[in-house]
């Protein structure tokens, strides 16, 4: 990720972690005249007062139905105030069906989905409703897991697209389908389901499928950006790093970011040779 997008912008990038109940919703995506996740969340956040430039990226986009423990909205926004307290705002208006259960700052102007190093899926179908044995779910969860074409398992949407290719992983434990992949077809993992537990190639309802977890790469682990605590410097007021301490942001007055940066850029090329790469930013 390039430093000179967060030099010479003044948006961030924010990762929000949300669940949900994919029963209370039409569906994922917006839709007009109808209760969808981005659209609740879109609702919220413009009732606080929070807004962002372009739309929302996802981590991982669920059918109607699904739900999530996990998933990450993307978005690129001027604000820089207190996360937490931007959490709990949305939190209270928010009713039990959408949650963000923690807010991270990154790079803006991601193409975030391509960020996303693997998602994680479970089916929990009822037991009365499974056909095959338990040797035949676990003989076809060897056999489908690996990379290959997963066409025979997508429906005509998918087909359309230009790759066809993914990687997949598929356990079977106390009664649970898991799927961990970098990315999947439209209704892969409901159909692999459906053929895994019925011994039929079609799609499972949405309504027993969750996402669990988005695992990021970890090129994007590591530009998330944490307040840093044990670092003090003269002049500044905020300090914050990503993961491996290479880049440091400094957040200072306009009143002293003269003094700090020194003349000729003295003072903070004297930081760089201690901190690494440094980005100076105002407070508001």
């Amino acid at each position: 990720m390039d430093i000179r997008t967060i030099e010479k912008n003044d948006k961030w990038g924010y990762m929000f972690y949300i669940k949900y109940d994919g029963t209370k919703f039409h569906s994922f995506d917006e839709i007009v005249g109808k209760r969808t996740v981005k659209g609740r969340f879109k609702e919220l956040m413009n009732e606080i007062g929070f807004s962002w430039a372009k739309g929302i990226q996802q981590g991982g986009r669920t059918d109607a139905k699904v739900s999530a423990t996990e998933n990450i909205l993307y978005v690129s926004s001027k604000f820089d105030g207190n996360k937490k307290n931007l959490q709990e705002r949305f939190n209270l208006l928010s009713d039990e069906s959408l949650k963000i259960t923690m807010i991270k700052k990154t790079f803006p102007n991601l193409a975030f989905p391509e960020l996303v190093g693997r998602r994680e899926y479970i089916y929990e179908y009822p037991k009365k409703r499974v056909k095959n044995s338990l040797e035949e779910i676990e003989k076809l969860c060897r056999d489908l897991s690996g990379r290959y074409d997963v066409s025979e398992f997508t429906d005509k949407k998918g087909l359309e697209l230009k790759e066809h290719i993914r990687e997949v992983d598929i356990s079977f434990k106390n009664g649970k389908l898991f799927f961990s992949g970098n990315s999947f077809m439209p209704k892969q993992v409901r159909i692999m389901s459906g053929y895994i537990l019925t011994g039929r190639k079609e799609a499972l309802e949405g309504k027993y499928l969750t996402l669990s977890k988005i695992v990021l790469s970890e090129e994007l682990k590591n530009n998330i950006f944490e307040k840093v605590e044990d670092v003090k410097i003269a002049g500044v007021e905020r300090i914050e790093s990503n993961r491996d301490r290479n880049l440091y942001i400094l957040y200072t007055s306009k009143e002293k970011k003269g003094e700090l940066i020194g003349k000729n850029g003295k003072n903070i090329k004297a930081l760089k040779k201690i901190y690494g790469n440094i980005v100076v930013k105002e407070i508001c």
